[in-house]
């Protein structure tokens, strides 16, 4: 069972109301045979979750055959089964103790009508807003709660009225077990833990298990406890099922207070609801459908009432049924309405052969069944979200409390977790080696941490610069005055204060709610970069459609709203970029991401090396990219032209290695390349260089030299040359490194890419805003690495002629 919705592609559900005809003959073979599977899990199943209710057995078989029929036609998850719920079986084995059991069906039938009534005002999805650990600990203390009551059973004793009664009566029970009630639950549960692993056996005798595994284990289970029970001749309890007597099942008022009466409705209403619910979301991802919740609630109300009508115990939608159903192949509703049918026919015809089942294998069964809802997969992902406590309060108080309690319980944990991590902030003050201090906040700053944060800035020195960094939690209005009155004071003493606000490096889960692990480099956790990207980390071998697809959707959501009027704008007022930004096609570069800009900035234009063809260049022209830069330049105006390139480039590494060279008949890449023949021939003449670092090695010299060569280049375009003779048009160059995401510029002073840090608002455009400070440019001389000397002479043997 799980939270999570998703909203993939549904499959057409269109005729699910209707027969299926010969043109759908195999899908109507895969709901026979899937509808036959489900009815051998339920029958058993129903039967279990009756006795250990306390209600009579034939309560189960009318609940599994009116929530399969009624559900499967009028709900709206079309492979949901519905049934018996193992959720509500300590709440309705405590309404039949309080009220009896006519009252409970009364009670049944007015829970049914709260869900058809809330259905209809679909009001279905807030049931999806519970907390997960609330729901799994709910689940968690049901399962608990039943295996403690079933335990005594297996070992030939009774259950006791509560939870805590039966844990306090157990060791007087293990004391004493009775001999053949513990083999036959022994044998019970062994074969139905056992089952699912016949198909791993090695050799042959796997072969022959996955044959046998296709029949449910609870049927095999049941099967052959009671094949043991009646060869051995054992003397147990056994399966009573009274005679049909439709007088006895009127539903009766129940007695007591109206406000208990009315919290057991509304208790059996909520937890039947949201249990149908998750499973409904969990089946429609597991059949990559998207159902209809509210229609899905009023089928599962209108169940209920007519159970509780014919003295059925309460429905709910069932993942153990359900998932069954999707596994056996099940395409449509009528798989779940089928099963139904085979569970009335065999409360009515095959009374003699359930009669001979005996109670202990029964107990054993919904024993194992209460322990698997334990989820161990459930606690990891409820402790990895930081919810533990709410869980753990959940388990005990339903296991202690009953269940209403036990959820109130853990509703109130989790609030009380909500107001504490909202009240705990951690303010840290750390001195750099300049005198300069650094306020780290972590966590939601309110006016509870108001003091905490007065004194830790109050400690500061007077003459000190200051940096404030807030991990971008929440600030409130007491918290922000208070930031706001130091900094203004501090200001008008002459203090340097500067404020900072940084997105936590919060993990990021993918849709089905996993850490996945990388494919090369193990286990990892993907994280957010900036506010508004939630990176699904898919990996791009595996799934790059899908994770195109997740990107659109979580735009569509969460980034879509923020730009809409901005977009609006921009769509009303058209495009006035003032930059035109030429750089490469590598998947690595992120323009808005190194530039800081958004919609309607940058003017782009990316190709492979970045490379701005020279019209004289025979043979290697391309028109695409003088278009766009005389489109940016003559219809647009932009007022910048910048030329990026970057680390790693593979365009320069083929250069280097003489690709568009190679004999034969050339391809596309080999002629685009050949514009970068000028990159070469400049790399040996007049490479370019850094301020204050080499350069890491050869490839690395030839992306920033190519730069230049494209900048020289872009001057022969007439319309570029003429407004930059004007002076409305200022070139820039600029070099991006990605394994220290640092960004450099051609400073115009020293010829030389500088830091963008290092040159401060002051830099300007490259060196490059006349072809006159081009060719002076050209002669600078080259010195400093060794390996600029070898470029120069040419001794690096793929810089040979």
């Amino acid at each position: 069972m799980t939270l999570d919705i998703s909203s993939a592609p549904i499959a057409s559900d269109t005729n699910d109301h209707a027969p299926p005809g010969p043109h759908s003959r195999s899908r109507w073979v895969q709901d026979f045979s899937a509808s036959l599977v489900v009815f051998l899990i339920a029958v058993p199943f129903s039967l279990g979750i009756a006795m250990a209710t306390g209600a009579p057995l034939t309560a189960g078989l009318a609940a599994a055959a009116v929530g399969g029929i009624v559900v499967g036609f009028l709900g709206g998850t079309p492979l949901q089964v519905s049934g018996p719920s193992a959720a509500l079986t300590v709440i309705t084995a405590g309404l039949i103790t309080q009220y009896g059991w006519q009252a409970t069906c009364a009670i049944t039938l007015a829970a049914g009508l709260l869900q058809l009534l809330l259905g209809v005002r679909r009001v279905a999805r807030t049931a999806l807003a519970v907390s997960p650990a609330i729901v799994h600990g709910m689940l968690a203390g049901v399962g608990l709660t039943i295996a403690i009551a079933q335990l005594h059973v297996v070992l030939g004793g009774s259950a006791q009225s509560s939870a805590l009664a039966n844990i306090l009566a157990l060791p007087s029970q293990l004391a004493g077990p009775h001999p053949s009630a513990l083999v036959v639950g022994t044998v019970t549960a062994a074969v139905l833990l056992a089952w699912p692993r016949l198909s791993r056996l090695p050799g042959r005798a796997g072969a022959f298990g996955a044959r046998l595994a296709k029949v449910p284990g609870p049927l095999a289970a049941v099967g052959a406890a009671t094949a043991l029970s009646m060869t051995l001749g054992l003397q147990l309890a056994r399966v009573e099922l009274p005679a049909w007597q439709p007088h006895d099942l009127v539903p009766d008022l129940p007695h007591g207070p109206f406000a208990a009466v009315l919290a057991a409705v509304l208790t059996v209403t909520a937890v039947a609801s949201v249990e149908s619910l998750l499973s409904a979301v969990a089946v429609d991802r597991m059949s990559h459908r998207t159902g209809d919740l509210d229609r899905e609630l009023r089928g599962q109300g209108l169940a209920n009432m007519i159970s509780g009508l014919l003295g059925g115990l309460p429905i709910a939608g069932g993942a153990v049924r359900s998932t069954a159903n999707v596994r056996a192949g099940a395409q449509s509703r009528w798989s779940s309405i089928l099963h139904g049918v085979w569970v009335l026919a065999a409360a009515l015809a095959l009374t003699g052969g359930l009669r001979r089942i005996p109670l202990a294998a029964l107990a054993a069964l919904v024993l194992v069944v209460g322990l698997q809802m334990v989820s161990f997969a459930h606690i990891r992902k409820v402790h990895r979200h930081r919810e533990f406590p709410v869980y753990l309060a959940t388990v005990l108080g339903v296991v202690l409390l009953g269940v209403l309690l036990g959820v109130a319980l853990g509703a109130a944990t989790a609030v009380l977790l909500a107001l504490y991590r909202l009240t705990r902030a951690h303010v840290d003050v750390l001195a750099g080696p300049d005198g300069s201090f650094t306020v780290q906040t972590h966590g939601p700053l309110t006016f509870t941490a108001v003091p905490r944060l007065s004194r830790a800035l109050a400690g500061i020195p007077a003459a000190a610069d200051v940096a404030v960094v807030h991990d971008g939690s929440f600030l409130d209005h007491a918290a922000y005055e208070t930031l706001h009155s130091w900094r203004t004071g501090r200001q008008a003493a002459g203090g340097r204060v500067s404020m900072v606000t940084r997105r936590q490096d919060d993990e990021v889960l993918d849709p089905d709610g996993t850490v996945r692990a990388g494919s090369s480099s193990g286990p990892h956790r993907c994280r957010a970069w900036t506010p508004w990207v939630g990176h699904h980390c898919i990996d791009q071998q595996e799934d790059p459609h899908g994770r195109l697809l997740d990107g659109v959707r979580v735009f569509q959501l969460h980034t879509a709203p923020l730009v809409r009027p901005e977009l609006a704008r921009l769509a009303r007022e058209g495009q006035t970029p003032s930059q035109l930004f030429l750089t490469c096609a590598d998947s690595r570069m992120v323009t808005s991401m190194i530039t800081n800009s958004g919609p309607g900035d940058l003017f782009t234009v990316r190709n492979v090396g970045n490379l701005v063809p020279a019209p004289f260049e025979p043979g290697a022209a391309d028109d695409s990219v003088a278009a766009a830069v005389q489109y940016a330049v003559e219809a647009l105006e932009v007022r910048s032209i910048t030329i990026c390139g970057h680390s790693g480039c593979g365009a320069m590494k083929a250069l280097l290695d003489g690709i568009h060279e190679r004999p034969g008949p050339p391809t596309p890449l080999t002629r685009w390349l050949r514009n970068g023949r000028g990159s070469l021939d400049r790399l040996r003449r007049a490479p370019a260089e850094f301020t204050g670092r080499p350069v890491a090695d050869l490839a690395e010299q030839l992306c920033i030299t190519n730069v230049v060569q494209q900048l020289d280049q872009l001057l022969a375009n007439p319309a570029v040359e003429r407004r930059v003779a004007e002076g409305t048009l200022r070139l820039v160059g600029m070099y991006f490194d990605f394994a220290t995401a640092q960004a450099y510029v051609l400073d115009r002073e020293s010829g030389r890419f500088s830091p963008v840090e290092a040159l401060g608002g002051t830099a300007g455009p490259a060196p490059c805003d006349t072809p006159e400070r081009m060719s002076e440019f050209e002669q600078v001389p080259a010195d400093g690495a060794d390996l600029t000397a070898a470029a120069v002479t040419g001794s690096d043997p793929r810089l040979a002629a």
